[in-house]
């Protein structure tokens, strides 16, 4: 299975990149509805870069990761 490049356009708030707004996948210009899930990969030790996930659900009437 090869990754789908997504790219994302975020609400910052206080801090940067704080929640998905819209995502481009595949030539679709998605905007989120609602959050419906976060979790963060802190990585095994220093070196392991921290990262942010969503689960969203799309206004298109699909969820996407």
């Amino acid at each position: 299975m090869q990754p789908i490049p997504i790219q994302v356009q975020c609400y910052s708030g206080h801090k940067a990149d704080e929640l998905p707004r819209r995502f481009l996948c595949e030539g679709s210009d998605v905007e989120v509805e609602q959050v419906l899930d976060r979790w963060l990969n802190a990585g095994k030790d220093s070196k392991e870069a921290k990262a942010d996930y969503f689960k969203v659900a799309g206004k298109d009437g699909q969820a996407k990761l």
